[in-house]
């Protein structure tokens, strides 16, 4: 069957379920950060490996979010998107009875794989229910959710492992998996059905003429590897404010949700500068103060290295990532029309994946400074601002 199209953005039941579902990775990433130490005491290892268990979960999400992206297409939305929750469920709930540290991060890789429904389907049914104006402002809302995740997963997840333990933290991810699978299940109608016609084996194919135009590639790596430092932050952070700094879990959780703040606060002002100026002006501008202020915090990490030599930089960091990456992704996907949904696919996959190797630049260098998500970050802000110059096409 086909949903018919409306031309009105009705932010009814349909779309809270959509919203929860592109919320599974927030809330899976940053939800257990506060519990790094707690989780390495129980282990008897070091928060190095704790880190490599979001490492993981970045992998997962960039094959996961390539599965997906053909297959919501062959068979219809809602069954991939029942496999991919009962998948993200059971490995929640395995991930609370880990034996050790190895499993945990073999969990989080799977769990990742099943938290890619949500994300990937989710935008495919809000394409197939609206018009691309009415879906703008739905995809506003969702994006509006992922923001909040951030600031709210941290506070809930540092007060959870205070009280219950860190393993609660996973008990109560799956059980909001299991709350959006009923909800799936009677509440939330089929957009599209299936079509045997496409071929799983010609995706491959899809996704290699994407990545052969150069404004898409262009776009797709300024802005993945922008967000890249977002990741490398909420790698390093935990390791940087609790164990350098001294914070407690639930002082870093409140410092966590205002750095979210940062960037809701500066995609709604992008929202607004949007009906003055093109996406790409606010790219032009935007991107160097991305690169100067990442650039500054690597800086005043290697001299001076105290808390507000760190934070006052990565705050700017992080909000100004309002005005860069929506901006970024509205120029990878602005002359993919005829490929929208691969080339969705695409750019989500290539951003996770570039955030697979900014985490694990973190846990490398972590082992030589505490102040690697500086290095990480600087790096970033500076090879997001030259990869934007340099693969600039002639006039």
């Amino acid at each position: 069957m086909q949903y018919t199209v409306s031309d009105t953005a009705k932010f009814d039941l349909t779309v809270v379920i959509l919203a929860l579902l592109t919320a599974f990775a927030p809330l899976s990433i940053d939800m257990y950060l506060p519990a790094f130490n707690a989780i390495a005491e129980s282990f008897g290892a070091k928060s190095d490996q704790v880190q490599l268990s979001l490492t993981a979960f970045f992998f997962g999400l960039f094959i996961g979010q390539l599965l997906y992206g053909t297959a919501t297409d062959k068979f219809g939305r809602k069954q991939p998107l029942y496999f991919g929750l009962v998948i993200y469920i059971v490995t929640s709930l395995a991930c609370a009875w880990a034996p050790n540290i190895t499993t945990l991060i073999i969990l989080r890789f799977l769990q990742a794989v099943g938290a890619c429904a949500g994300i990937v389907i989710a935008r495919a049914m809000v394409r197939d229910m609206y018009t691309p104006q009415a879906s703008a402002r739905v995809f506003s809302f969702l994006i509006l959710v992922m923001g909040v995740a951030p600031i709210l997963a941290p506070l809930f997840g540092a007060y959870i492992a205070k009280g219950f333990g860190w393993q609660a933290i996973f008990l109560m991810i799956a059980a909001i998996g299991f709350f959006c699978l009923l909800a799936v299940r009677y509440k939330l109608p089929e957009t599209r059905g299936a079509n045997y016609d496409v071929r799983m084996r010609e995706s491959a194919t899809t996704y290699w003429s994407v990545l052969k135009d150069p404004t898409f590639l262009r776009f797709s790596l300024t802005g993945g590897i922008a967000q890249a430092g977002l990741f490398a932050y909420i790698t390093g952070s935990p390791k940087v404010f609790i164990d350098v700094f001294g914070l407690t879990p639930e002082h870093y959780s409140w410092l966590f949700g205002l750095n979210a703040c940062g960037i809701i606060g500066f995609s709604q002002v992008n929202g607004w500068l949007l009906k003055h100026y093109s996406a790409r002006k606010i790219l032009n501008v935007s991107l160097p103060i991305l690169a100067t202020v990442s650039v500054l915090m690597w800086t005043l990490a290697a001299t001076i290295g105290n808390f507000w030599a760190i934070l006052i930089p990565l705050f700017m960091f992080i909000a100004t990532l309002g005005l860069v990456f929506p901006n970024a992704m509205a120029g990878a996907l602005a002359e993919q029309a005829e490929r929208a949904g691969s080339a969705s696919a695409v750019t989500g996959s290539l951003q996770f994946l570039i955030a697979g190797f900014a985490s694990m630049g973190v846990n490398q260098l972590g082992l030589y400074s505490d102040f690697a998500m500086s290095w990480t970050i600087g790096s970033c802000g500076l090879a997001s601002v030259l990869c934007y110059a340099l693969m600039r096409k002639p006039e």
